[in-house]
């Protein structure tokens, strides 16, 4: 699989990456994460995201893959008390969490760890800025980045300090295309995609049941992309292909449960950026129909 260069760090990651959230909250058994994530991991990726809110998936990346901790790049997320006795972005709950994100992935330090989507009044005081700093210094961590969208996305760009962006971006949220991008890119900062085809929310057919999905259908409702209305697959593809076309755009991370579908992904993501043509076609139907409050998905 292609790989790209992540910003201005010496990483070279897969253009296509491992989300790890459904495998910690979809309860999955140790068997059946080891068969997922090592069928990733033998499909070409070589990134892994997982966070500390994402239920057991940091033990059983820990539990299953830590062997194999030359193989991939090993990115989390803090900010979320999940557990420990604090209150949501307190500097010391992210110290503890971090410690904790170590001890649940078998390794020593990650490549990246990202404050998890925080709000720019809370990266404006700075504290949990200063626990990130520490913990790169203190080599628990090789990068810091920050993991969000909209206002305060940008704000952490400006702040000059991180090393890694990750934010959402598809058919159905391209606010980062204009706000947030750029200004990254040419700082030198790796970006990495989350949602990058929109959580496939015109699968069925139907308005999905979970509401973490309705954003996206109600938008894709008045975008009406003439592709999502043929084939499933090929409607997937150039979604993804899509998100994979945007400039600086390093990795995108897609989350599954299904071993079989990282062959399929792989192979999705291997065709390569979408034609200038179809790329314009969508961002223009995108301006037309797009309202101002049409901002990045958390």
């Amino acid at each position: 699989m292609e790989k790209r260069s992540y910003g201005k760090t010496d990483m070279k990651v897969s253009m296509l990456g491992l989300g790890a959230a459904e495998i910690g909250l979809e309860g999955l058994e140790t068997a059946a994460a080891e068969k997922l994530l090592g069928t990733a991991l033998d499909a070409g990726l070589n990134l892994i995201d997982t966070a500390e809110c994402y239920g057991t998936s940091e033990e059983l990346i820990g539990k299953t893959v830590s062997h194999r901790r030359d193989d991939y790049y090993l990115f989390t997320k803090c900010g979320h008390a999940s557990g420990l006795d604090f209150e949501d972005w307190d500097p010391r709950l992210l110290e503890q969490s971090i410690d904790r994100s170590l001890k649940r992935l078998h390794t020593d330090y990650v490549d990246v760890i990202h404050l998890h989507s925080c709000s720019e009044e809370i990266l404006r005081r700075g504290e949990v800025i200063e626990v990130l700093k520490r913990a790169k210094e203190q080599g628990k961590t090789r990068y810091i980045g920050y993991s969000g969208d909209h206002q305060a996305a940008l704000y952490a760009i400006r702040t000059g300090v991180f090393d890694s962006l990750e934010t959402s971006l598809n058919i159905a949220d391209q606010e980062a295309i204009e706000l947030t991008l750029p200004e990254a890119a040419q700082r030198g900062i790796g970006i990495t995609v989350k949602r990058p085809i929109a959580n496939a929310a015109w699968r069925t057919g139907q308005k999905p049941e979970s509401p973490y999905r309705h954003t996206y259908w109600d938008r894709l409702q008045e975008l009406q992309y003439d592709f999502l209305n043929g084939d499933l697959e090929d409607s997937i593809e150039k979604a993804l292909r899509f998100t994979l076309s945007v400039p600086g755009v390093s990795t995108v991370i897609v989350g599954t449960s299904k071993p079989g579908r990282w062959v399929q992904n792989a192979r999705l993501a291997g065709q390569g950026p979408l034609p200038r043509e179809e790329v314009e076609a969508i961002r223009a139907r995108w301006k037309q129909v797009a309202r101002p409050d049409w901002i990045g998905q958390m």
